[in-house]
């Protein structure tokens, strides 16, 4: 080799064997006295002279003491790790190999180093294209000759991990496989080997002690009794909820959270950066190091997040702290009396997100239903949407006053200062056999909010459901052409992304849903009702925090945010359009009225129905859309525009809510209600 004249010789092994001698306590003269070794690295053409095997370790690693002692060093040097997944892996392996932590390195993944690997993986230009194990190997050999290093560039697959594992002492799986992760643990497991892990985004470490507890579920039972083998069977986004679960999507960074919604749109995957890799490996050498010295260290998980306790930071002190399935609401009774019947009926009335945005008070033969405006939203803009609602319930109070052998006159005008709208119902005895025949189909009337792909509605029921509008003196617009159905999902869901965007639309739309266990169950929308996959439950964590959607609208993204809207719409069956001349409270009240018509006249024809109300939907002028969402008004302004127009909606015309129709199954839960009695001593 000296021969040749492409092998560069480097001895530097006097200067070593100075620094050995000087060393404190003195090293005895059977480590002083060993012979000089030479390391051949012949990716780099070079032989280097080293220090004998023990005089080297001693003086690589005299600065480590006394955080590690001699001792220890003595104990930890024997272990034999196995690392999968050489990018966060290799950071992890270097630092391990570089404190002394092992004797051993095997060195797992199939994949290749990459340009974008080079923000977070610490190797350079000249080992792109390499195998990642390679390049991780290469730089610990030449930081040690003496780590034995065992490297697979195949990865770990059913066929090699059993050999990966043969004498490992700790498993270390930083891969970003579903799949290896569950073949890692099932191997371990069965031979009795922890396995740590470690996540960038704020350093969430896992352990799991199969060495202690071989009867522990893979992942703490996160994914169930998920295997391996199972996974061949799903599709990549079946497996999204596992792994959302895997990261506890509702405690992830803000970035990090609304980047994960960008993915696939603005990114081609997820980010991550060498801070927190460095933040991983520290806390998966002290877990290595604890479990190598058999220090106590249990299985779980713990989050640890450097961002969070800056915001902590402070002066030193100097010296001198589940709701059930059912409904809910009513109670099951059928009341004898027509005003009871007639002030429950109305109380099922729908609004928006089941706000409930009334007082239903009873006085001798009469029934008021008041519009309560401290119940209404920003999107409620000048008490509209509450003015639909209290139509509806109008509507429902007609039809139960007619099932209970009553005529019920409905009187709407502005109420004083507590409600800008009252409807007195005055009962009489008489019959209408025509909405007594709805009773039944009214109390029943309910959300669908169930994907569908089914063929449109038919024409036949399409005009029956505008004739039920027309008889309270509203006009159905009906959009039901594919076309007109793409157009109407492209507009809804921009307007739900701005929703979505605009901080005080989110945080109330966020308000009004109800997760098992909610203390107010009886308002607001349970999740379940929302019948999204799983995956996009779980998403949930994400899309319902503040500061992932300041971030996106910083980074003008979200665009996947109006997704589900879009996907509900361009599948519908048809999409319907309630619209009333003018533009006062009791016009928007006389709509709600047709609304609730044309809701259970669907239903009876077999349909499900969903409300759909963007964000511009009450706004009447540009003030109204300002006030809505500064950010986006003009935004707001051309969806509302383009909108009425795809419906054909006249300059005198006011909508007041979108219904999209589909063939789907029933939904999974009902809206409860507050009681309309309680409310009523409450009011």
């Amino acid at each position: 080799m000296r021969a040749d004249p492409r092998v560069e010789f480097i001895d530097r092994a006097g200067v070593q064997r100075g620094a050995l001698k000087d060393l404190r306590p003195p090293v005895g003269a059977d480590v002083t006295d060993e012979p000089i070794r030479w390391a051949y690295y012949p990716w780099r053409s070079r032989v280097v002279s080293v220090l004998g095997p023990r005089g080297f370790r001693r003086l690589r690693l005299d600065r480590n003491r006394n955080l590690v002692t001699t001792d220890e060093l003595d104990r930890l040097g024997r272990l034999r790790i196995g690392v999968v997944g050489l990018s966060v892996g290799h950071a992890i392996a270097y630092t391990l190999a570089a404190q002394g932590f092992c004797g051993e390195l095997r060195l797992a993944d199939f994949d290749r180093l990459e340009l974008s690997n080079l923000n977070r993986v610490p190797a350079t230009v000249f080992d792109l294209g390499l195998n990642k194990a390679v390049v991780c190997a290469r730089r610990i050999a030449e930081l040690d000759p003496y780590v034995r290093l065992v490297v697979q560039t195949s990865g770990v697959t059913e066929d090699s991990v059993d050999e990966f594992m043969d004498n490992v002492d700790i498993v270390l799986e930083e891969c970003d496989s579903l799949d290896a992760k569950l073949l890692v643990r099932e191997v371990a497991r069965a031979r009795r080997l922890p396995v740590l892990m470690a996540t960038s985004d704020r350093c969430l470490l896992d352990v799991e002690r199969f060495d202690l507890d071989p009867a522990r579920p893979t992942l703490h039972g996160l994914v169930g009794d998920l295997r391996a083998s199972q996974l061949k069977d799903l599709d990549a986004r079946d497996k999204v909820p596992h792994s959302l679960r895997l990261v506890d999507a509702s405690q992830v960074s803000a970035r990090m959270a609304a980047s994960l919604i960008e993915v696939g749109e603005t990114l081609s995957t997820w980010p991550q950066i060498a801070s927190e890799v460095a933040l991983n490996t520290g806390a998966v050498a002290e877990a290595v190091r604890r479990v190598g010295l058999g220090e106590p260290l249990a299985s779980g998980r713990v989050r640890i997040d450097v961002a969070a306790a800056l915001d902590r930071i402070e002066e030193p002190v100097v010296a001198a702290t589940e709701p059930g399935p059912g409904d809910g609401g009513e109670p099951s009774m059928t009341a004898d009396e027509a005003v009871e019947a007639v002030m429950l009926a109305a109380n099922r009335a729908p609004s928006g997100g089941n706000a409930q945005p009334w007082r239903i008070r009873a006085h001798g033969g009469e029934v008021h239903i008041a519009l309560n405006p401290e119940r209404a939203t920003a999107m409620d803009v000048g008490c509209r949407g509450s003015a639909v609602a209290v139509g509806a319930a109008t509507f429902n109070a007609r039809v139960a006053a007619a099932a209970h052998g009553m005529l019920a006159d409905v009187k709407l005008e502005p109420g004083g200062e507590s409600s800008p709208l009252v409807a007195t119902v005055r009962l009489s005895p008489g019959d209408d056999p025509e909405l007594a025949a709805l009773y039944d189909a009214m109390l029943h009337r309910e959300t669908n909010r169930h994907q569908a792909r089914r063929p449109p509605v038919s024409p036949d029921v399409l005009g029956h459901l505008a004739a039920a509008a027309d008889r309270e003196g509203a006009r159905l617009a009906v959009l039901s052409g594919a076309e007109q159905l793409q157009a109407a999902a492209r507009i809804l869901a921009a307007a739900d992304r701005i929703r979505y965007l605009t901080p005080r639309l989110h945080a109330e739309m966020i308000a009004e849903l109800r997760w098992p266990g909610d203390p107010s169950p009886d308002t607001g929308i349970d999740i379940r009702g929302l019948e999204l996959p799983q995956a996009d439950l779980v998403m949930l964590d994400i899309l319902r925090r503040p500061e992932v959607m300041a971030h996106l609208a910083a980074w003008g993204g979200g665009a996947a945010l109006g997704d589900d809207t879009h996907d509900r719409v361009a599948g519908c069956g048809a999409l319907g359009v309630v619209c009333v001349l003018g533009r006062r409270l009791v016009d928007y009240a006389r709509a709600g009225s047709a609304v609730e018509a044309v809701w259970v006249a669907a239903q009876q024809q077999g349909l499900g129905v969903q409300p759909v109300s963007p964000a511009f939907l009450y706004a009447v002028d540009e003030a109204d859309l300002r006030g809505l969402s500064p950010a986006f008004t003009e935004e707001l302004a051309e969806l509302q525009y383009n909108f009425r127009k795809l419906a054909g909606t006249e300059a005198t015309e006011s909508q007041a809510l979108i219904l999209r129709f589909a063939h789907a199954p029933r939904p999974s839960v009902r809206s409860r209600r507050r009681s309309v009695f309680r409310s009523v001593s409450e009011d």
